[in-house]
């Protein structure tokens, strides 16, 4: 028998996470996450699978993150009518997230929609909406850690704490061969780091043939820091926020990361570290994924320190609109949690329309932030961005902090495999952009963790995990995207930057006549480029 391993996304990009095992006898998905970053990757999502939908049997999810969950619902939509097998935290997460994702989509379509409108464009349809999500729950069933499954013909799986996020788990699986020993395949999913507030150290048997493993942060030594030093950088970022008489916005994941923070910037008011002021809350997803976290309080790390965190009259929750406009109404010092993390949607865009062109404002990233998307922008220094089709100036104080980052660093993905060997054929790295993997790569290498068999596959590739060496299956259809066209900044920023160059270019000049000179030097070049093609 074979077993084809398809790699549909998470490849050289750290976002849209999905496999697809291949058998005579079935056919298994491995996460479908949403793509993040540039216009180019998010247009990945609007496009159809590179695979019939009907045709899946199931599904193992490795856990909540839309990254890995988002186009579950466009899944189901599609055709695919099989179980959706999660640990129960996970799917109790997917119960508010991704109906939270379809809701984002409708609101994000209905405003561009007006633009168009306005502008003359046809309109478009969200990806799939909150009811779509609804309807897709149907299918999910939850599984405890370490307990074999037989989610399909000819293979079983369990899974094993990541020590990511709430539920998250890295996915052992056995494909049967005839005659011959099962092959041994591992999904890493998101590893964990050490220190991590509320989740364990990630834990996984060693001994397989093929591991895939992630590798976002594969050239990035984070420095060890304890929960002490976490807090005493953070106050420092608090303390300068507050010496500027803003507000402190925070974009952050609303699941598992806003409680992190909330949890550290509560304690340092509470010891007196840094000064008190409002935190809210702006996010309703965010507020019921606190509700999943105190019911599995027990079972976290430092679950009662999160509990007496969210009963302090310092947090302010947003549920509606009007509640998250009423913010714009506060003075002075006080902090925005809100999301998303890489600041691509939902309420933090508002809240960095209203607040960025301010120098008394500090926007504070605690996330890894994705090529392309406007997080990056922000953390490159980018003086003028554009939010909801306007261009805003950038005058806030932009810092950054990666300590409450959900991922291991390059040294604890090492200190991961080698607990993994032996690995038999090949370790596959993905979800990390391609510096990022090459680095871990070189790495491993040079202290000779395993053989030689180390590969980064390319968006649509699909390898043969029966072989003796994993060997490439030649394509019959182009991927959907070259390896040069993810994790970039593609023709959409180049774009929007331009318009931004030019704006400042036109608004420098002297006087109407030098302005004029701008505009028909720009139309010479547009004219000159026309007659060339």
């Amino acid at each position: 028998m074979t077993a084809k391993l398809h790699f549909h996304g998470a490849t050289r990009t750290v976002t849209g996470s999905c496999y697809l095992i291949e058998t005579e006898r079935a056919r298994l998905l491995v996460d479908c996450g949403m793509f993040q970053g540039s216009k180019t990757e998010k247009e990945l999502n609007y496009r159809a699978f590179p695979f019939r939908p009907a045709d899946v049997d199931a599904m193992l999810l490795t856990h909540a993150h839309i990254d890995h969950s988002g186009l579950i619902p466009k899944l189901c939509k599609a055709g695919f009518a099989g179980k959706i097998h999660a640990t129960e935290a996970t799917v109790d997460l997917c119960r508010i997230m991704l109906p939270d994702s379809g809701f984002i989509q409708e609101s994000e379509v209905r405003l561009l929609n007006e633009r168009n409108r306005r502008r003359g464009r046809p309109e478009v349809e969200p990806i799939y909406t909150a009811e779509d999500a609804q309807a897709c729950l149907a299918q999910f069933i939850g599984i405890p850690y370490k307990t074999w499954i037989e989610p399909v013909p000819g293979m079983r799986a369990r899974y094993w704490n990541a020590g990511h996020l709430l539920g998250s788990a890295s996915i052992e699986i056995e494909i049967e061969q005839a005659g011959k020993k099962p092959i041994r395949v591992l999904f890493s999913g998101d590893i964990g780091p050490d220190h991590k507030m509320l989740q364990p150290d990630p834990e996984a048997p060693h001994g397989f043939d093929h591991v895939i493993c992630e590798s976002t942060y594969g050239g990035t030594d984070r420095l060890e820091r304890d929960e002490a030093r976490r807090r005493e950088i953070l106050a420092r970022e608090i303390n300068a926020a507050a010496a500027r008489r803003g507000a402190l916005l925070i974009p952050s994941f609303a699941v598992e990361r806003t409680q992190e923070v909330v949890t550290d910037i509560v304690a340092l008011m509470r010891a007196g570290s840094v000064p008190q002021a409002p935190i809210f809350i702006d996010s309703p997803l965010a507020n019921k994924a606190t509700e999943i976290f105190t019911r599995y309080a027990k079972s976290l790390e430092n679950g009662g320190e999160l509990l007496d965190a969210f009963e302090s009259p310092l947090l302010r929750a947003s549920e509606s609109v009007d509640d998250s406009k009423a913010i714009a109404r506060f003075s002075g010092f006080h902090i925005i949690v809100a999301a998303s993390g890489m600041c691509e949607a939902g309420r933090i865009r508002h809240h960095l329309k209203n607040n960025l062109w301010k120098p008394q404002t500090t926007v504070l990233l605690v996330g890894f932030q994705a090529e392309g998307s406007l997080g990056r922008l922000l953390a490159d220094g980018e003086k003028t961005v554009k939010i909801h089709g306007d261009e805003i100036e950038v005058k806030a104080a932009i810092r950054r902090m990666d300590d409450y980052s959900g991922h291991a660093d390059a040294p604890e993905l090492v200190t991961w495999i080698k607990a993994r060997l032996p690995i038999a054929r090949a370790l596959f790295l993905t979800h990390g952009e391609e510096e990022a993997q090459i680095a871990l790569e070189q790495t491993l290498l040079a202290q000779r963790v395993t053989g030689d068999c180390i590969l980064r596959p390319r968006l649509d590739d699909v390898y043969d995990l029966t072989s003796e060496k994993c060997t490439l299956v030649p394509s019959v259809t182009p991927p959907r995207l070259p390896p040069e066209a993810l994790a970039r900044l593609d023709w959409h920023n180049d774009l929007a930057r331009l318009v931004l160059d030019i704006n400042d270019a036109v608004a420098a000049a002297a006087d109407e006549r030098a302005r004029q000179v701008v505009l028909r030097r720009l139309r010479k070049a547009l004219e000159d480029d026309r007659n060339h093609r």
